[in-house]
């Protein structure tokens, strides 16, 4: 109940990837949720891929209290370039302690939808982690830096983590994932 698995199968791993290739379409296709006929809300023509510096953002948390518990930083993103842009699958997700990088695995459940973001509407995705124990570089990382990506957009975002230590499941895996861009507010 604690924590979630992270655990990454191949096939969800070719899923995320798809979503994460298919993002930069220019906004034809479907529209999503396994929905055969053509949606006619899909992103206008002149619609492209969100860009990191022309979105606005906000860190908020549920931070997790003591080591084993389990907590969520959740990233709402506004769009502020004055035009409409999409976004398709997951953040590519870093946290960084010391001279260490770890990047996170996509929720294993978690299906993304493509989205069309007008000027000032939102979207979030959630990091959910269990802290790990304080002062113990093996079961804890003393995450100091979290930077992210968007699908299709070449530059990164930061915010510091202030959130306590991320539990280890190894040296090179912490117990941590991040969920996929959803549209906030629904």
């Amino acid at each position: 109940m604690r924590a979630r698995p992270i655990a990454v199968s191949a096939l969800t791993a070719l899923v995320a990837t798809l979503a994460l290739t298919a993002c930069d379409d220019g906004g034809s296709g479907s529209g999503g949720k396994g929905d055969k006929k053509a949606d006619s809300s899909a992103s206008p023509a002149g619609s492209t891929a969100c860009k990191a510096d022309q979105v606005g953002q906000e860190v908020a948390a549920s931070e997790a209290p003591a080591a084993g518990d389990t907590g969520s930083v959740s990233v709402t993103l506004t769009n502020r370039s004055g035009g409409d842009c999409t976004l398709e699958g997951f953040p590519r997700v870093d946290l960084t302690a010391g001279g260490t990088t770890w990047s996170l695995a996509p929720e294993e459940s978690a299906q993304p939808e493509k989205l069309t973001l007008k000027p000032d509407e939102t979207t979030a995705f959630t990091i959910t982690y269990v802290r790990g124990p304080a002062g113990d570089a093996a079961k804890g990382a003393a995450v100091k830096t979290v930077k992210f990506g968007l699908p299709g957009a070449g530059t990164d975002l930061s915010f510091p983590w202030k959130y306590g230590e991320v539990a280890l499941r190894s040296e090179s895996e912490p117990d941590a994932s991040v969920g996929p861009l959803q549209r906030a507010g629904d």
